[in-house]
């Protein structure tokens, strides 16, 4: 039984930095629509880099700035 939990825990937390960059693309308001999509496809088809480099890259430059309502 601790050889299954501990190979889920192997397989299931490097994918949640795939599953928050999903959600995050997907419910804020994004500034470049393109950017969208292609981060998203990103995300999807290289899993565990894609949303390690979403977050640490992509985001800072895909939300809209809070202070300007542009």
């Amino acid at each position: 039984m601790l050889k299954w939990g501990l190979l889920i825990l192997i397989f299931l937390i490097p994918m949640i930095p795939t599953f928050w960059a999903i959600i995050e693309l997907m419910t804020k308001e994004i500034k470049n629509i393109y950017g969208k999509f292609l981060w998203l496809l990103f995300v999807i088809f290289i899993p565990c880099i894609g949303g390690l480099c979403y977050f640490l890259f992509g985001r800072k430059r895909l939300l809209k700035d809070p202070k300007t309502n542009v």
